[in-house]
């Protein structure tokens, strides 16, 4: 009897992509362009030639023109373009070390280990977070509110998926709300489970939400904002075909959410993690009896409360104040002490629970690092200007709809292999932008072209957040490959149809 082939866990799935990575790095070649960035303490440009040498020259529009970086003066000044710009035309292939079997080994072990080190602040979040989960699991708050909602939800299950999407998507396009939704997925999973849905759901309308949010950005500082001031242009021109990306998008990934999520309530066999049903009942809904559920009283009412409001905090601190993950930890660790004293559980009890419940969401944070990892092979190796620099050549003498359809699927491929928005917008604006004007384009289409291309390819990318999101509901990487596929082909040839239409306005 032949052995059922069992799909690799997400562990695996990274380190393979991280071992496909560091062989490229042998075959393509290194390179790197001169970037240019602004010093506020001397109020001076900074360029960093290829080699690494670094020169200083006035804060000026006349450096900027010098160097054809098409970009004006006070974008850099008021802290719009914030990371050092690659400039046009200063290409380099440079020499690599000599690298033998023995350093190859060293960099495919080191890398992990340095991307831990790297995420160390959004990891601290990840199991600061668990371990309010782990508290409030204890006493049976989650339980309680939950058999709550389900009965007041009961018939208009679907809303819930809708509202949670829709209001993702707008965190997503205005903030790039991404990173912060890993927290609503033990939340979220427990409720859609008690409405008859299954794990999928939960992912498919917070990751989907994020996804074509982020995806068709308007006013995203992250992404939008610094690839427009990047390429020279202001971030609304071409704000009416991403409205219309976002309204589509979020359309479809609704219908599409919903669509499954009624399937499977009808008929559970109909669900992609069937297989798994007991599994997940046991781990999600084990309290979930009319003799287990505790009553919902004012404690576990305020603890819910103070844990919810916190989220609303977190979203004011990132979207108002510019908060990062030290921030956001910080404010989490705030609200764990209050929850610690009205919980009523003993000290020792309280420690053991949060430590159990940041123990469950180790695996998501070893996951965070190992995906960083890849990044840190690709810049060691020095092959992501490489690829931009042949990328760039492969289209400057196209026209029209071809012309912004060949840049989404290279932003797509570079989307891979970069998954941080403002890192590709920095590296690639001020080589791609002008390609625009070579061939009579609008440069807010390749702004569009890079933020699509990026966008979709996050739905899959190993490299970005979709095995962490995986790892939260325990499912594999190929049922989300069998279940979005499809959303993600029609998002696509949505996305060319648009930039056509764009070019012919």
């Amino acid at each position: 009897m032949k052995k059922k082939f069992s799909f690799p866990s997400a562990y695996t799935v990274i380190l393979i992509v991280l071992f496909l990575v560091l062989v490229l790095t042998y075959f393509i070649p290194a390179g790197k362009y001169a970037t240019l960035g602004y010093e506020g303490e001397s109020q001076e440009f900074v360029i960093t030639q290829p080699d690494g040498e670094s020169s200083k020259e006035p804060a000026t529009q006349k450096t900027l023109d010098k160097y054809k970086v098409n970009t004006n003066l006070e974008k850099f000044t008021n802290g719009d373009v914030y990371k050092p710009v690659a400039i046009p035309g200063s290409y380099e292939e440079l020499e690599r070390e000599k690298r033998t079997l023995f350093t190859a080994l060293k960099e495919f072990l080191s890398a992990p280990v340095e991307g831990l080190a790297q995420s160390i602040d959004i990891i601290t979040f990840v199991l600061i977070l668990g371990g309010i989960i782990g508290v409030i699991n204890k006493t049976g708050a989650f339980n309680a509110g939950m058999n709550s909602l389900s009965r007041k939800l009961q018939g208009k299950e679907k809303w819930l998926i809708i509202l949670t999407l829709t209001l993702i998507a707008i965190g997503g396009t205005t903030f790039g709300f991404a990173e912060e939704t890993i927290a609503f997925y033990p939340i979220l999973i427990p409720i859609f489970m008690a409405a008859g849905y299954d794990a999928l759901v939960a992912i498919a309308t917070i990751y989907l939400g994020s996804s074509i949010g982020t995806l068709a950005s308007t006013i995203n500082p992250f992404s939008i904002v610094i690839a427009s001031n990047t390429a020279g242009i202001n971030f609304t021109d071409g704000i009416g075909l991403r409205l219309a990306m976002l309204i589509i998008g979020t359309i479809m990934s609704i219908w599409y959410t919903v669509r499954y999520a009624e399937r499977v309530r009808k008929n559970p066999a109909e669900s992609l993690v069937y297989d798994q049903k007991d599994e997940l009942e046991e781990k999600y809904l084990k309290s979930n009896s009319d003799e287990e559920i505790p009553v919902f009283d004012l404690r576990k009412k305020l603890m819910l409360i103070i844990f919810a409001a916190g989220f609303g905090v977190m979203v004011y601190g990132v979207k108002e104040l510019g908060w990062l993950f030290v921030e956001i930890s910080s404010l989490f660790l705030l609200i764990t002490f209050i929850i610690a004293a009205l919980s009523g559980l003993k000290e020792k009890e309280f420690v053991s629970e949060f430590v159990t419940g940041a123990s469950d969401l180790l695996g998501v944070a070893l996951i965070i690092g190992l995906a960083r990892g890849v990044t840190i092979i690709m810049e060691n190796g020095m092959i992501s200007d490489t690829l931009m620099y042949w990328l760039s050549n492969s289209v400057s003498g196209m026209h029209g709809p071809v012309f912004t359809t060949m840049m989404y699927f290279i932003y797509i491929l570079l989307g891979f292999f970069i998954p941080s928005s403002s890192g590709l917008a920095v590296l690639s604006m001020p080589i791609m932008a002008p390609l625009a004007d070579v061939v009579n384009v609008d440069r807010a289409l390749v702004i569009d072209a890079y933020n699509w291309g990026q966008g979709i390819i996050s739905y899959v990318a190993p490299t970005g957040l979709v095995l962490a999101s995986l790892e939260m509901v325990d499912v594999t990487f190929d049922k989300w490959l069998k279940f979005v596929w499809k959303l993600m082909v029609a998002t696509i040839i949505v996305s060319i149809v648009l930039l056509a239409i764009g070019v012919f306005l």
